[in-house]
């Protein structure tokens, strides 16, 4: 582990549209101690030849090792995992292949973690439309959350974590092969740490495109259903309460 070195994250699955931006938008970052890391998940467009356009030291295409079976791409949160296994950073955090950072989007991330003293934390956010226009819908977060909270309030979004791994072990934010693999790991990571700290600045912009599985309700409700009740094995009355909070939130988040 370096001190300092920020690890990013990117898991990349036919993404040419837009991981050009993504990878000039952590370029562009005022915290210059950074290395990223594109996992390439088996893409079958031309994601691979626009990164390789940007290889050098601190910026690494990961690409998985062929064992013989099917290659077909594997999903999110293994993609993430190989990543978190190459870190070599005291930090780490994600961004997806398709959203934006500001450009001092880490380096008050790390000041406000220092500050905290926390293994754990994430920031505000706004939606954008698929060209990377903020579009005004800001999402707050609150200063701290803790697990049961989060059973209510899924406002932790991906591209906005950050995690000391002086505090914290790769086994502990590794995700699990679940659907919303990430909001499952900021729970066990919860339940680790006690809270996160939320830093309340829109830090990222959170690409949201009409044929978007996060804009499907539906799968948004049968995710979290299946959370509740077969990963953190809540029982259904409890799973009910949890999902009625969970609801209006996730309402009032896209007004």
């Amino acid at each position: 582990m370096i001190e300092g070195l920020v690890s990013v994250v990117v898991p990349v699955y036919n993404a040419e549209k837009w991981i050009e931006d993504t990878i000039l938008s952590v370029k562009s970052q005022t915290y210059k101690d950074w290395e990223l890391l594109l996992v390439d998940d088996r893409s079958v467009d031309n994601s691979v030849k626009v990164i390789n356009s940007f290889l050098q030291d601190n910026i690494r295409l990961i690409r998985y090792k062929e064992d013989g079976t099917a290659l077909k791409n594997q999903g999110a949160a293994y993609a993430r995992n190989t990543g978190i296994e190459e870190a070599r950073g005291q930090y780490i955090c994600f961004i997806d292949a398709d959203d934006l950072w500001s450009p001092d989007k880490l380096e008050k991330q790390l000041a406000f973690m220092k500050e905290k003293d926390v293994a754990f934390s994430f920031t505000g956010y706004e939606f954008a439309d698929e060209s990377g226009v903020g579009v005004q819908k800001i999402v707050r977060v609150p200063s701290t959350i803790n697990y049961r909270q989060a059973l209510k309030n899924t406002t932790i979004f991906t591209s906005t974590v950050m995690f000391d791994m002086s505090k914290l072990s790769k086994e502990d934010i590794k995700m699990p092969d679940v659907p919303s693999e990430d909001t499952a790991t900021w729970w066990k990571v919860l339940k680790k740490t006690g809270i996160a700290c939320g830093l309340d600045e829109q830090l990222t912009l959170y690409r949201r495109g009409t044929s978007t599985l996060s804009s499907n309700k539906m799968t948004a409700i049968q995710r979290i259903w299946n959370l509740y009740r077969n990963v953190e094995k809540l029982n259904i009355f409890y799973s009910m309460y949890c999902f009625v909070f969970w609801a209006l939130r996730a309402m009032i988040r896209r007004m």
